[in-house]
């Protein structure tokens, strides 16, 4: 069996919540990390769009693309 170590984003939260909090203030927690995540993925497109010179008509192209890969999981 295969022990992964955490990252450094798990040790930091493992360390700022060493103690129990409510239910609301992880769901809200989980709320702003995912809106964080989404937000930065949206600027780094929106950076490859720019850099790339793409079109709306490249749309429709750019979604039929399959650029996804085996990890061999």
């Amino acid at each position: 069996m295969e022990t992964k170590s955490l990252s450094n984003l798990q040790l930091e939260l493992l360390k700022v919540y060493s103690r129990q909090i409510e239910d609301e203030d992880v769901i809200a927690i989980r709320k702003m990390l995912a809106t964080y995540f989404a937000e930065k993925a949206i600027r780094m497109a929106d950076e490859a769009w720019v850099e790339n010179g793409w079109k709306s008509v490249d749309t429709q192209r750019l979604s039929q693309e399959h650029n996804r890969t085996s990890t061999g999981l």
